[in-house]
């Protein structure tokens, strides 16, 4: 995928703030374009007063250690720096949250885009600090689980009072110990089983997808769900892939669930994403296999599951909430900077989902 400026101007601030001062010729082969491009990036992020240019060379502007002035207009009050891996889907009322907060607190909110690349997360965050920034909410693009050590330890020495948004770090690792506001996916999962549970049905079988945060977080949600309750899987976790992009996959998990459904082996399910959901529906029913009628459905994260032909019974995380949530911490946080007193303890910050039921879950158990 080709860079866009934006994105290119995020490396190029992030790179002087992290040296202090570098030569324009230096930054182009940094960043891998040429000089000319370097040097309009220069002329524009110097006009915008996001960067000191001398003789060749460009600097971080000495005042106050961050260009404010520069993109706070007069009366905007704080400048609230937001990273997010996506400004759609379950992301989407995360950002209206905080946007809402902070408009609230008579703060300006501005939002940077990873595309769940981790690996650029830190560029981004300089980008913020670069426009202005005096704090930040950082929900991090981590797909797996090894990318929090790999892609998160700049996390912790960021200069600015800094809130984790819908991620839980190791326990006892440096990231452990930042502000967090989070959705608790583990109790969102046990409402899911016990309800199905509740209308008669026995274990009900998990389709999940393995590539977010929220997605491992439902995977050991469910097992622990499991052991709670006193009941065993119907059969291993079946794989979720988004149908568009591995159709095969997604044809050979439809199957899978399809088995188990007309084998007995299951007569519920709970199928994380929406999207996903909607889509197993559909080829269930092309299948031979109804739902409600012969299988009942409970899908996670709410985004669109009531648009469905038959409204998905789904868990709701309290997405917005927890932007709001977070930027009120984050405000606080910035308010105890400036004054005298001594900073609070720090907080971790857990909202419960909810439980919507609607009409995929009408099944009688079988």
């Amino acid at each position: 995928m080709r860079e866009s400026a934006a994105e290119r101007h995020d490396r190029l601030l992030g790179l002087v703030r992290e040296r202090g001062s570098a030569r324009v010729s230096d930054l182009a082969g940094l960043l891998g374009v040429s000089p000319v491009t370097v040097r309009r990036d220069v002329e524009e992020l110097a006009g915008r007063g996001l960067l000191d240019r001398v003789h060749g060379s460009v600097s971080w502007p000495r005042e106050q250690g961050a260009p404010v002035a520069a993109v706070a207009g007069p009366g905007s009050g704080l400048v609230l720096g937001m990273l997010a891996p996506s400004a759609t889907y379950y992301f989407a009322e995360v950002i209206r949250g905080a946007h809402e907060a902070a408009a609230r607190a008579g703060a300006r909110l501005i939002l940077r885009i990873s595309d769940y690349r981790p690996e650029e997360d830190h560029a981004r965050a300089e980008g913020l600090l670069a426009a202005g920034a005096e704090g930040l909410l950082v929900a991090p693009g981590w797909r797996r689980p090894g990318d929090p050590a790999a892609y998160g330890d700049w996390i912790t020495s960021l200069p600015v009072p800094t809130v984790l948004l819908e991620r839980q770090p190791a326990a006892g690792s440096p990231l452990d110990g930042l502000d967090r506001v989070c959705s608790d996916h583990r109790h969102g999962v046990l409402l899911a089983v016990r309800h199905l549970m509740e209308l008669g049905h026995g274990a009900p079988l998990l389709m999940a997808r393995d590539d977010s945060p929220t997605a491992l977080a439902v995977r050991s949600g469910y097992a622990e769900a499991l052991g709670v309750l006193g009941v065993r899987a119907p059969r291993d976790v079946i794989d979720s892939v988004p149908a568009e992009v591995h159709p095969d996959r997604f044809e050979a998990a439809v199957q899978a669930l399809r088995a188990a459904v007309t084998s007995g082996a299951a007569t519920a399910a709970l199928i994380h994403n929406d999207v996903d959901a909607i889509q197993v529906v559909q080829r269930l029913a092309e299948l031979g296999v109804r739902v409600p009628r012969d299988l009942a459905l409970i899908a996670y994260d709410d985004e669109v599951a009531a648009l469905a032909d038959t409204p998905l019974t789904a868990v709701a995380p309290p997405k917005r909430e927890v932007g709001r949530h977070a930027t009120g911490l984050l405000v606080e946080r910035l308010g105890q900077a400036r004054g005298a007193g001594g900073q609070e303890p720090r907080r971790h910050l857990t909202l419960l989902p909810q439980l919507r039921v609607r009409g995929s879950c009408g099944a009688s158990s079988i």
